[in-house]
């Protein structure tokens, strides 16, 4: 961050307006008041509605939405990536050089990928909370709360059908019961080449100016033919003006803006650094692979992406918590809080007592949290075929047990979907799992010391290299059928299985198993009960006029088309045809600045004063990806792609000072799929001709 960047922020973090157009709302509880009272906006139940009902969540980790009557889906290409690097093969490369099915039967089905539209939401707190008695040890309530999470759940998917999901708000202070209707046959539809969807590469990633087709087209498949569905967002024929109200609504992934002072401390000095290191050397490892070939570069390329965008994001929200006006602003905020619990010595004792508790809470996850992160959370074992060899080895004894008993991964409720991915037909290249498994077991050793026992016996006498190529050539979990087979086999089958893969997953469980539980018990819980009384003591003083940290759910968040300053430069609100041009000339058309020859032969037939790429202050992070933004009436103006680098603070506060979401300008979209790619009936259905 610029020095004059620092200090306005710092300004802004420690005078936080009241006016700004913060939060992450939720569905059932929107900001009615605030919108009428600042923009003169009615939102109706209606025009909600249909918010809610052309939303959809993708499993890979993203947003989308209908945007026509027959199941047409809009979203980013960086979200349609895994289904794209699924169906490329030698002969194909569909992620570099793009796709278009001119009829509906050359749509193409994306193994593995499942979408969610949320239906209804029901406030389950009160069953929840008094599961949890009174005199529970941190290991009981945290199982009597999971039972009873489960049991909610499986009612619900028995009584609906709908996939059921217990999501916990405010870190522990609410609990909705969010029910969806899931489709799993999607199918592609339309992706334009990467070099023109992540133009400018990592360097003008979280960025602007920009100039990125960040879209891709799916469909939803119903009964083998396309899904009608009722509500999706007709696209707009003018696009966002600067000043314009927008809204984006999408499934933000995590914020920690509710997290007190000692627990992002940790994040600081614990978890970013961890985090960063892995990334720094994953990303190391992936760049040298593909750079072996362009066959090697093409298997490599969507962890890459993912990869370098995690490093860029996750050094942008450490920098963030190194900014001592962020930590400044949180004290202020939680002082605000105790001076308007001062009136009450018992709600003042009980919220010093629980940001103690939560205060300690870290000091215990310092002492694991490396070996937990490395082991259960799988870090130390960077492959697929590794992942999928864990969820075979748990499945078989978690199965065994009542829903409500198991870890949650494998409720009833999930376990449709769990299946879905973990039967893919997918293929997974056996050279790409060797390089990453190699890499993140030398990384383990790093970490954890390697003499270290666990290591030693991971290793099995080989070097990090030997190990991998023992692991991945030996394994027949390529096959789904042999998956199958397993997993049906139930705990029989698995524990005569002399698949490598099965046999370390077999390994490493009880030492993992260990360590989750350790983190339930003693961080988990104890965070989640402090958290809660916290957030009771702030609904109290405040209501609810804080929105609740983002889950993955969705939300809906607004703001204004808006520039910025930025080293007293005035950057204005959107990006036209005619600055990417100039932009590839400025840089000499060098990677990752050379368009694709589609772009350079068609320049001629475009308006190149049409808008690209536009910028507001609504409130979106990670999960935000292929976000519809919509107009006040409901209809769809861009799609959301990105954050520039002010906003990846944003996670732990917000700003609307230099910090902007960056979307694909609808007119934009429209230029190109008229002018370039020849896509008529596409065109021709989002329009509505």
């Amino acid at each position: 961050m610029c020095r004059r960047f620092v200090l306005a922020l710092g300004y802004l973090l420690l005078v936080h307006s009241s006016h700004a157009d913060e939060g992450m709302w939720l569905i059932n509880d929107p900001p009615r008041e605030l919108l009428k009272k600042k923009y003169q906006f009615e939102l109706t139940e209606d025009w909600l509605q249909r918010l809610q009902k052309a939303s959809v969540r993708f499993n890979s980790g993203g947003s989308g939405s209908f945007v026509s009557p027959n199941g047409l889906i809009l979203t980013n290409h960086h979200i349609g990536a895994d289904c794209l690097q699924k169906l490329s093969d030698q002969n194909h490369d569909y992620l570099r050089d793009g796709f278009y099915a001119p009829t509906l039967e050359d749509e193409k089905r994306c193994p593995g990928t499942e979408l969610n539209v949320l239906m209804s939401i029901e406030d389950v707190t009160d069953r929840i909370k008094s599961a949890v008695k009174p005199g529970m040890s941190p290991a009981e309530a945290f199982a009597a709360r999971r039972a009873m999470m489960a049991e909610i759940e499986n009612e619900s998917l028995k009584k609906t059908g709908l996939r059921s999901d217990v999501v916990t708000l405010y870190q522990g202070g609410l609990y909705h019961l969010y029910r969806y209707k899931k489709y799993t046959d999607v199918r592609l539809v339309f992706a334009p080449e990467q070099g023109i969807a992540f133009f400018g590469g990592d360097t003008d990633n979280f960025e602007f100016p920009r100039y990125n087709l960040d879209i891709c087209f799916f469909r939803a498949y119903e009964n083998g033919k396309p899904a009608r569905v009722k509500h999706y967002f007709k696209w707009s024929r003018e696009g966002p003006k600067e000043g314009d109200l927008v809204f984006v609504s999408g499934h933000p992934g995590t914020t920690n803006r509710l997290e007190t002072v000692p627990k992002l401390i940790h994040r600081r000095d614990h978890t970013f650094p961890f985090l960063l290191n892995l990334l720094r050397a994953r990303e190391a490892r992936l760049r040298q692979f593909s750079e072996r070939g362009p066959n090697l570069a093409r298997m490599a390329r969507t962890d890459l992406h993912r990869t370098a965008n995690a490093r860029k994001a996750y050094t942008g929200m450490y920098h963030g918590l190194l900014d001592p006006a962020t930590l400044k602003r949180k004290r202020v905020e939680e002082k605000a809080l105790v001076s308007k619990l001062q009136a009450h010595s018992k709600s003042l004792k009980n919220f010093k007592n629980a940001y103690q508790r939560i205060a300690e809470a870290q000091k215990a996850l310092a002492t694991f949290e490396n070996e937990y992160l490395l082991i259960e959370r799988g870090y130390g074992f960077y492959s697929e075929l590794f992942g999928i060899a864990r969820h075979l080895v748990r499945m078989a004894e978690e199965l065994e047990k009542p829903s409500a008993n198991r870890l949650r991964e494998y409720r009833d409720s999930n376990l449709e979907s769990l299946k879905l991915r973990l039967f893919s037909p997918a293929p997974i290249p056996a050279e790409l799992e060797r390089a990453k498994l190699s890499l993140s077991l030398s990384f383990l050793a790093e970490i954890m010391g390697g003499g270290d026992d666990f290591v030693q016996k991971v290793y099995a006498g080989k070097s990090p290299s030997d190990r991998a190529s023992e692991l991945v050539n030996g394994s027949k979990l390529f096959d789904p059928a042999v998956r199958k087979k397993l997993a049906d086999g139930g705990r029989n089958a698995i524990s005569r299985s002399d698949d490598p893969m099965i046999v370390l997953a077999r390994q490493v469980d009880p030492v993992a198993r260990r360590l989750r539980s350790k983190f339930e018990s003693e961080v988990d819980e104890v965070e989640r009960q402090a958290f809660a009384q916290i957030a009771e003591l702030r609904f109290e003083a405040m209501g609810k006029s804080v929105a609740p940290d983002a889950t993955f759910t969705l939300r809906l968040a607004f703001g204004v088309v808006r520039g910025y300053e930025e080293e007293g430069k005035k950057i204005p609100f959107a990006t036209t045809f005619a600055g990417l041009y100039e932009h590839a000339a400025a840089h000499g058309h060098r990677e990752p600045f050379d368009l694709p020859s589609r772009w350079l032969k068609g320049k001629s037939r475009l308006d190149l004063s049409t808008p690209f790429n536009f910028v507001s202050t609504a409130d979106t992070i990670g999960g935000n990806s292929g976000s519809p933004v919509l107009n006040r009436r409901g209809e769809l103006v861009g799609v959301n792609f990105d954050r520039n680098r002010h906003g990846l603070v944003r996670n732990f506060v917000y700003t609307d000072y230099q910090a902007r979401h960056i979307s694909v300008h609808g007119l934009g979209i429209l230029e190109a799929l008229k002018k370039l790619y020849k896509t008529d009936r596409l065109v021709e259905e989002l329009m509505g001709e």
